[in-house]
C-alpha cells in the first residue's frame, strides 16, 4: 500500500485517478463498501487514492495494495477543506467519490473554490431525514444539503428508496439521483462463508436456527424478532441468534429474560464473519424499521440463506423482487413476522436465481460509477 501523510502528494498526479474521500478506515457498512469500490478500481486499472481525514481504524490494513493512502491527519472539518483544496490542486484527480454527508459538502465545496475539473460525486446511503439530531441540527443539515448537493456533479443513492428520500428531503430533482447499489456480493464473503462456525446453537442434532444480524439499535427492531421467535419456538423447536453490538443490548436482554428466552436466544456480540452463520442457519430476519439498502439481506442470499423482512423503507422489496425470492411482513408486525418464519421452518422457501444477485457485484457496479465518473 502506497502512503503519504502529505496533502500534496510529490508524486506525479495521473489525470484518469479516483479519488475516495471519507473519514478513515472504522469499521463500518460504508467503510467496507469504499474498500470494495477501491478494489474493483484498481483491478479495472484505475488508480486509485483513499483520501482520508485520519489512516487509522481496524480496516486500514484491507485497503488495496495498489491504492495511494492520502493521510490528512486531522478531525477538524475546516483543516480537511483547506488540504483537500490542496490535494485537488495538486493531483487534479478525474473524479471524487464522497459517501457521507461532511464529507460530501466540503468536496463539493472546496472543488466550487478551487475551481477544479475534478467530478465530484456524493453517494447517500442511508434516509437523510431520519438521522437523529438536535432540531436546530437538523434544520441546519437540510439546509445545507439543500444548498450544497444540488451544485455536485453527480449523486448517487443506493436504493430508490434512499433516492426519493433524498429528492423529497432536499428539493433535489429525482432525475438528478442515480441509483447504483452497493457491491455486497464478493468472493471473500462466499469463501467466508465456508468457515466452521463453533456456536452451540449449531451443533449436530440441535434445533432450526433463526438469525438477525445488526447494530443492537434501535431502527434494526430487534424486540419485534424477539417477540415473534417466542410465538415460533411453542410451536417449532428452535433457537435464535442475534449478532452484533449497540447501545440496546440491555433492553434487549431484559426482554428475553421477561419472556424466559435465556436459553433460546443468544447475543454474542459482533462478528467478524457473520458469513458463516448465515450459511448454517434455517432462516435469516431482517426486522428494521428503516434502512438504506440492507447489506446483511444481500448477503444472507449470496450465502444460500432463507430470509424474512420487513417491508420497511427502503431496499427489501427491491432486493427481495417485492416478496418473490423472500418474505416480506408490514413493519413492527409480530404476528406476521412469526407466520413468515414458521412458514419458512415448514419449507416455504423463495430464493433468488443466482444471476439476481449479479447486480450486487463489482463486474456490474464498477461500470455504473465510472459512466458517473466520466472515465
Amino acid at each position: 500500500m502506497q502512503r503519504t501523510a502529505r496533502s500534496e502528494p510529490e508524486m506525479e498526479s495521473n489525470p484518469d485517478r479516483i479519488a475516495i474521500f471519507f473519514h478513515d478506515l472504522g469499521i463500518g457498512g460504508a467503510e467496507r463498501v469504499m474498500l470494495q469500490l477501491a478494489r474493483g478500481f484498481v483491478e479495472a486499472g484505475q488508480p486509485v487514492d483513499l483520501v482520508l481525514a485520519r489512516a487509522e481504524g481496524p480496516l486500514l490494513s484491507e485497503a488495496p495494495p495498489d491504492a495511494r493512502v492520502i493521510d490528512f491527519d486531522t478531525t477538524s472539518p475546516l483543516t480537511m477543506f483547506v488540504k483537500l483544496m490542496r490535494y485537488l490542486r495538486a493531483e487534479r484527480p478525474k473524479a471524487l467519490l464522497s459517501p457521507f454527508e461532511v464529507t460530501s459538502v466540503i468536496a463539493i465545496v472546496a472543488k466550487k473554490i478551487t475551481g477544479a475539473s475534478t467530478r465530484v460525486v456524493a453517494r447517500v446511503s442511508t434516509h437523510l431525514s431520519k438521522n437523529k439530531r438536535a432540531r436546530w441540527k437538523k434544520i441546519l443539515e437540510r439546509l445545507v444539503v439543500s444548498i450544497v448537493y444540488p451544485f455536485a456533479d453527480g449523486i448517487v443513492a443506493v436504493s430508490r428508496g434512499v433516492a426519493e428520500d433524498l429528492a423529497n428531503y432536499a428539493r433535489i430533482p429525482f432525475g438528478r439521483i442515480q441509483i447504483i447499489y452497493s457491491p455486497l456480493v464478493t468472493d471473500q464473503i462466499l469463501q467466508a462463508a465456508d468457515q466452521p462456525v463453533s456456536h452451540p446453537f449449531f451443533a449436530d442434532g440441535q434445533c432450526p436456527v433463526v438469525l438477525g444480524v445488526g447494530r443492537l439499535s434501535e431502527e434494526k427492531d430487534f424486540p419485534t424478532l424477539i417477540k415473534s421467535f417466542d410465538i415460533i419456538r411453542r410451536k417449532i423447536p428452535s433457537r435464535l441468534i442475534i449478532l452484533g453490538d449497540g447501545e440496546e443490548r440491555q433492553a434487549l436482554e431484559e426482554l428475553i429474560h421477561a419472556s424466559g428466552l435465556e436459553n433460546l436466544v443468544d447475543l454474542p456480540g459482533f462478528e467478524i464473519n457473520p458469513f458463516a452463520f448465515m450459511k448454517r442457519a434455517s432462516v435469516f430476519v431482517l426486522s428494521s424499521k428503516w434502512e438504506g439498502l440492507p447489506g446483511v439481506l444481500i448477503q444472507a442470499l449470496a450465502c444460500d440463506c432463507p430470509t424474512v423482512s420487513a417491508d420497511c423503507l427502503s431496499g427489501p422489496s427491491e432486493i427481495l423482487k417485492g416478496g418473490e425470492y423472500g418474505h416480506l411482513v408490514p413493519v413492527g408486525d409480530v404476528e406476521a413476522m412469526a407466520g413468515a418464519i414458521e412458514s419458512v421452518l415448514m419449507g416455504n422457501i423463495r430464493k433468488p436465481p443466482r444471476e439476481w444477485l449479479d447486480q450486487f457485484t463489482l463486474g456490474a457496479i464498477i461500470p455504473q460509477y465510472k459512466a458517473v465518473f466520466g472515465v
